[in-house]
């Protein structure tokens, strides 16, 4: 009887530890993403928040830098990236094409590198 306790106890650990380690697949993230104002954030954290997976997204006018919470097991950072390139805003990998950054209002027309 002893062993059949300690069988279902040692089960039960060895799913709870297990259960534990699968649950925390989120990732942080800070990338740089070119803009100027308050309509750029806006526009920036909702095309984030458009990629499935991200769990966080803000952007910093003054820094230019998006910190970003991701569920790796949904998305990466390169996907988020191609989504900010879309809605014209530029990273250090992915460039929007010039007709995306040209339909940006003129205020959040930034300086290209």
């Amino acid at each position: 009887m002893k062993n059949i306790l300690f069988g279902i106890l040692l089960l039960a650990v060895t799913f709870s530890a297990q259960a534990q380690t699968n649950k925390n697949k989120n990732a942080k993230y800070t990338t740089e993403v070119n803009g100027n104002c308050d309509l750029c954030k806006k526009r920036i954290e909702n095309a984030a928040f458009s990629v499935t997976g991200v769990k966080s997204a803000v952007w910093d006018i003054d820094s230019h830098q998006l910190s970003l919470i991701l569920n790796e097991e949904k998305t990466s950072l390169m996907d988020v990236k191609k989504a900010l390139a879309k809605v014209g805003h530029d990273t250090d990998d992915v460039k929007a094409t010039n007709e995306s950054y040209t339909n940006l209002h003129s205020c959040c027309q930034y300086e290209r590198k």
